[in-house]
């Protein structure tokens, strides 16, 4: 059963953890300014004081950039290094459907349907 006061409760959780990530944002920002100023942007660092230990960990991920580097790869002959990567094109499936050169049915166990659910609770005006 539901009541009020979990509402009521809910609701002054929900308005604390707010409060609580805006404030931990902001000493983040304030611990990675520190940093960059000491040890310098993306690198690591290590203070300790009044017992607690801030440590700063830098990761580090490399992507391609898709479309320079599949012609890039292409120009050297390397097509063996590109993927080529089938997928349906939702678009272009519902204006099939939509100009009745493909049946809704056709597709239907094709389909994935997610759901997510999300929970708000507000006061009453």
């Amino acid at each position: 059963m539901i009541t009020g006061d979990m509402l009521a409760r809910y609701y002054e959780l929900n308005k604390k953890k707010k409060e609580i990530d805006t404030e931990m944002k902001q000493l983040k920002e304030t611990f990675h300014t520190y940093f960059d100023d000491q040890v310098g942007a993306n690198t690591k660092g290590v203070i300790t004081d009044g017992g607690f230990k801030l440590q700063r960990q830098i990761r580090k991920s490399e992507k391609y950039k898709e479309e320079i580097t599949v012609n890039r790869l292409e120009e050297l002959k390397m097509n063996d290094l590109v993927q080529v990567v089938k997928k349906p094109d939702s678009e272009k499936i519902k204006a099939a459907i939509d100009l009745g050169l493909l049946a809704n049915e056709d597709l239907e166990d094709c389909r994935l349907t997610t759901f997510s659910a999300a929970i708000s609770v507000k006061e009453e005006s």
